[in-house]
């Protein structure tokens, strides 16, 4: 019996990328490749891109560099590059590193097996267009492994919006969504292999509108049919842009039992001037106006959010809206940025705001995120919450899981097991986590 081939896959970037790379693996499973954790065991080695971080693409060339003693030592040893960084550069990547022997863009990775037998043979391999045939429907066919309580599924990839600072557009194309059925048997097929809470994913997953029975479906619709699945508790939806929060969603969040408490919205900024500039299409006002329907229809819920500091042209008076916003709001989560320039968008021509401002600034936003988040969390010692359990903590006889609005949750006990939801009290709030007390029943 032949050796079995060991894939090494290391994935950067957002929730999108974690989804693609489980589908690389099960792709590449039809060639023969187990996955592996260990890089220096590995017979191919697949480094899943993102191109949202400052020098994203540099930062990948320097990993790429780290291999070139493994690939002198293991000469058959195959290396690739995927995802929004091989998209966006394509050849230069070869053309700068040569130990690669395939780029696969993101829309492109069910060719993987195709493009592995080739570069087997001494070939290089490139795949970085926008295919006409629908890689969900040729990775339907792969073979499928037992999963854990909780799973990604994309369904909606690309954007319209075109903010000033953003490459997604030219990375992942226009905004596609998945048909209704294909989600929905995808979704069956999670849960009859032992997932029970499932996140939709999308570059803007609220402006969903997958071809469906009677027309295209909203992500709303989409929610409620999922909400009918036997075996599936959670539903969980990210990103979204405030633009497409659409009446029924929000009311959904209100009506839909397995809708989770959590809601991820983007704003970037708290100045209307520079919400221009990013051709947000929202303001701060409007923003405020739809946080507050949100939070009638579900008033537990948790929000959470992205800030770009020291975009250009930023001032400090712009930046003081920014933090008034997150004061307005009270988030339970941000994710926070300083500003950095992506080739080829309009954002990377105007005057730049000075490093140094930038990172002062950026303290200052996350000291404020920081005590907001304590807060959130520190509120809910005393409560009673549903806890997903997922996996061993670091302490003996200790699980983790996932609270309803997605708090890192640990309880000691011996009576719990990975897939287990149960009902837990909160007895204590850490930095980053809650420790509970398993409730009987």
């Amino acid at each position: 019996m032949a050796d079995v081939k060991k894939l090494y896959i290391k994935t950067y970037g957002c929730q999108m990328n974690v989804y693609d790379s489980e589908r690389m693996a099960e792709a590449m499973g039809g060639a023969g490749y187990v996955t592996t954790e260990n890089a220096a065991e590995a017979d191919m080695i697949l480094l899943n891109t993102c191109h949202i971080r400052e020098k994203a693409a540099e930062k990948v060339y320097s990993e790429l560099g780290r291999f070139r003693a493994l690939k002198d030592e293991k000469p058959d040893l195959k290396i690739g590059v995927a995802g929004c960084v091989a998209q966006a550069e394509g050849q230069e990547i070869m053309r700068r590193q040569p130990l690669v022997d395939l780029v696969v863009g993101p829309q492109s990775y069910h060719r993987l097996p195709q493009m592995e037998a080739r570069v087997q043979t001494g070939e290089k391999a490139l795949a970085t267009d926008f295919p006409l045939d629908d890689k969900f429907d040729t990775l339907r066919q792969r073979p499928k492994a037992k999963r854990g309580p909780t799973a990604f599924l994309t369904v909606q990839e690309g954007c319209d919006k075109f903010c000033a600072f953003c490459v997604v557009p030219y990375t992942r194309g226009a905004e596609v969504s998945r048909p209704a059925a294909r989600v929905l048997e995808e979704a069956r097929d999670l849960v009859e292999r032992g997932v029970r809470e499932i996140t939709l994913l999308g570059q803007n997953v609220n402006a969903y509108h997958g071809a469906g029975e009677g027309g295209d479906w909203s992500l709303a619709r989409l929610i409620w049919a999922l909400n009918d699945i036997d075996g599936l508790e959670r539903i969980r939806f990210t990103t979204s842009h405030p633009n497409d929060m659409d009446d029924d969603l929000i009311a959904a969040h209100g009506e839909c039992a397995k809708l989770m408490p959590y809601l991820h919205l983007p704003v970037q900024s708290g100045s209307d001037k520079i919400l221009k500039r990013m051709n947000r299409s929202h303001t701060a006002e409007s923003y405020l106006r739809l946080i507050e329907r949100i939070r009638a229809a579900r008033p537990d819920i948790l929000m959470s959010g992205d800030f770009i500091v020291g975009f250009p042209e930023e001032t400090e008076e712009d930046f003081q809206a920014t933090m008034d916003l997150i004061e307005a709001v009270n988030y339970g989560y941000a994710f926070s940025f300083k500003y950095s320039t992506r080739p080829g968008t309009p954002a990377a021509e105007r005057p730049q705001v000075a490093e140094d401002v930038k990172s002062e600034r950026l303290h200052r936003l996350q000291a404020l995120i920081t005590r907001q988040q304590r807060a959130a969390q520190d509120a809910m010692v005393g409560r009673t919450v549903g806890v997903l359990f997922e996996k061993p903590g670091r302490m003996a006889g200790q699980m983790v899981g996932k609270s309803d609005h997605l708090h890192a949750v640990h309880v000691t006990s011996g009576d719990v097991a990975a897939g287990d939801l149960r009902q837990v009290e909160i007895v204590e709030s850490a930095s980053n986590s809650l420790a509970g007390r398993l409730l009987q029943g």
